[in-house]
Parts: structure tokens; sequence; C-alpha cells
């Protein structure tokens, strides 16, 4: 199982140094964004009717169930 962590570990690092070494990238004018000219405009307007929310707190009484755990007796536990 080594070997095989250590054959992948020599491929990447191949791989890495043939992608570092072996590729030259050189730039060869400058670049710029665009221009942009923006005239004028208007933001729509909307007339909306809404309904009201009344916001509150009362008390309420919940319910819980109970949960009874019945542990193994320690004679049944199988042991490894």
């Amino acid at each position: 199982m080594k070997t095989g962590a250590i054959i992948a570990g020599v491929v990447l690092i191949a791989a890495v140094a043939f992608g570092v070494y072996m590729v030259d990238i050189d730039q060869t004018q400058e670049g710029s964004l665009p221009t942009v000219s923006i005239d004028g405009g208007e933001m729509p307007e909307y007339d909306a009717d809404v309904g009201d929310i009344e916001v509150g707190e009362r008390d309420v009484t919940v319910t819980v169930p109970t949960v009874d755990v019945e542990t193994p007796e320690e004679d049944s536990v199988a042991s490894n």
C-alpha cells in the first residue's frame, strides 16, 4: 500500500514540475476595461396595499412524552 502512495506522490510532483517549468507565458499587450456611459433613467414607482400583521405572545402548556431507557445487563453484553 505504501508503494502505491509513493508512486502517486512522484507522479504528482512530476506533473507539477512539468506545469511550472515547461510552460512559459509572456504578456504581449496591456489590457483595459471598456468605457461605459450611463445616461438618464428612472426607477419604477409602485403602489401596494398590504394587510396588517399583529405580533404578540401567549402562554401555552405543552405535554412532553417521557422516555424510559433500559440498559442491558453486564452478563448479556458480548465481549470483544
